[in-house]
């Protein structure tokens, strides 16, 4: 759990999308395998661990280049659309059930103690997916990645989202993951909560399993 120096310091909590909140990274996985088999390979879950994190055109770079295959950009952008499509046929049957434990709770103790909330994800599906799981009247601001264009480890998505909340980096925690994230969130100069799996998770100040224990 983070240290009461922490705590007492947040002005802002922001927070990744998929791993966090929800387990996404499953439809994703299967979007990515479905198109990988109309390319002709396989794509396995190890291969899917690369993707975390990371944008959407750069897990099409990373899994094209899994299956060694070269294609031009606009055939790339029709097989990023084309995974989008699937990826959000399964996410359209999103319930509230599928936050992961603890979420609610503690997005809802968060705003009782006046700390502003954002969401900092690479997904251009976020609001989507926060209005399927009834919770985006939790988030004062979300920033995806309709709103920024550098992927993480760069610190884009999280400075925009400290600007959006009105507060400097150092006032704000992030809630990650994944590798990438954590190190964006510390190369905004924020300090960062890793959730999941210690190895993954080696640059965060603090490391749960989960927000259930927070």
């Amino acid at each position: 759990m983070p240290d009461n120096s922490m705590l007492k310091q947040m002005k802002g909590a922001i927070f990744d999308l998929d791993g966090v909140i929800v387990d996404t990274a499953k439809y994703h996985y299967l979007a990515w395998r479905s198109l990988a088999s109309e390319l002709g390979f396989d794509f396995t879950e190890a291969d899917n661990e690369r993707l975390k994190g990371v944008s959407r055109m750069r897990s099409l770079d990373i899994l094209l280049d899994i299956g060694g295959l070269e294609f031009t950009e606009d055939e790339k952008l029709a097989m990023a659309d084309k995974k989008n499509r699937l990826y959000v046929d399964y996410i359209s049957r999103l319930e509230e059930s599928e936050l992961l434990p603890g979420v609610r709770e503690y997005l809802n103790r968060l705003r009782g103690c006046g700390i502003s909330i954002a969401l900092g994800s690479a997904s251009k599906n976020a609001q989507f997916i926060l209005d399927k799981l009834n919770i985006a009247g939790l988030f004062d601001a979300v920033v995806d990645g309709n709103k920024v264009s550098r992927a993480k480890p760069d610190p884009e998505v999280f400075l925009t989202a400290a600007r959006e909340l009105g507060l400097q980096p150092y006032e704000c925690v992030v809630f990650e993951d994944a590798e990438a994230g954590v190190a964006a969130g510390k190369a905004a100069g924020m300090q960062v909560v890793g959730t999941g799996r210690p190895e993954a998770l080696s640059g965060a100040d603090v490391i749960v399993s989960g927000l259930h224990e927070l």
